[in-house]
């Protein structure tokens, strides 16, 4: 039956053969049948205005209906989509490659399986010299990572290793063109740069108040700065920090827990980019470097970065 989709009508009428366009995509589709939820699907010979239900169309591909769009008729179009829908860009992105070559279709069944109720993963395929084949994938954060990394190996029973994580850095050419990467691989010749902007983090950390002075530490080892503390209740303390997103990825949480001793926790959201001194560092196998164990750091992080790695 294709894709169904979930609707929630706020004006007007959908009914059986009308022609309508998800405004997202510009997908245009003829309905083939619409219906309510009582508590299994139910066709109705229409939808109007406060019904929540269905619509079946000839859409086949998922990635065509996107969460969150509006549903419009082709005949009379709305003039503007409703208001609070936002497409989801990843900010954490690695490969995922079949331990065996065997299994890369089964590999690739599986992530999409795995879109259809995520829409915040993305992936594409690609190709490593050392790794051979496999999918580039994008994520929210490193917590999402790992749910898709496990779902994969429960749920779907696919063996799988993955890449050193990484982020996506924004480049300015001297040209005046501005780029996005997500694969040090992609890194073009540093005389072309004019500079490189590197995605950034507000992060709040409540711990007990006697472990600030050594969280305090950590954050400024991580490149980061404190830019307030506030004293929740005279035992705990919140301290908001900035810091670059890609020094929170591999140890940074672990290195929390370990100074706080299991006490801090802390949440994190997106605080756009900033122009940092960035380079790209490769490990070398046979004197040759090698895309799987490439990647971005900071230069003066490149020394500790690289012992992490290996």
């Amino acid at each position: 039956r294709g894709v169904i989709a979930y609707v929630r009508i706020v004006d007007g009428t959908i009914k059986t053969g009308d022609n309508i366009v998800f405004m997202g995509t510009n997908a245009t589709t003829q309905v083939k049948e619409v219906g309510i939820f009582s508590p299994q699907m139910k066709p109705t010979a229409s939808l109007s205005a406060g019904t929540v239900g269905y619509i079946v169309g000839t859409i086949k591909d998922p990635k065509e209906i996107r969460c969150g769009d509006t549903v419009t008729t082709k005949t009379a179009p709305a003039t503007e989509a409703l208001p609070g829908f936002q497409e989801i860009h990843p900010m954490v992105f690695a490969g995922l490659y079949p331990v065996s070559t065997d299994e890369y279709e089964k590999v690739r069944t599986s992530l999409e399986k795995l879109q259809l109720n995520d829409s915040a993963f993305t992936w594409h395929p690609e190709s490593s010299v050392a790794l051979g084949f496999g999918f580039r994938c994008g994520f929210l954060g490193l917590l999402h990572m790992e749910v898709v990394q496990e779902r994969l190996r429960r749920e779907f029973e696919c063996d799988i290793i993955s890449t050193h994580p990484a982020v996506v850095y924004r480049l300015h050419y001297r040209t005046g063109k501005v780029e996005e990467i997500d694969n040090p691989i992609r890194m073009p010749d540093p005389t072309e740069i004019e500079s490189i902007e590197e995605p950034m983090i507000k992060a709040t950390i409540i711990t007990p108040s006697e472990y600030i002075g050594d969280i305090m530490r950590v954050v400024i080892e991580h490149r980061g700065i404190v830019e307030k503390t506030d004293s929740l209740d005279g035992v705990r303390v919140i301290l908001t920090c900035i810091l670059p997103l890609n020094e929170i990825l591999i140890d940074f949480n672990d290195t929390l827990k370990s100074v706080s001793r299991g006490y801090a926790s802390m949440d994190y959201d997106h605080y756009g980019y900033q122009t940092s001194d960035i380079v790209r560092m490769d490990i070398l196998l046979n004197s040759e470097p090698v895309d799987a164990f490439s990647c971005m750091v900071h230069k003066d992080r490149a020394v500790a970065r690289g012992r992490q790695i290996c």
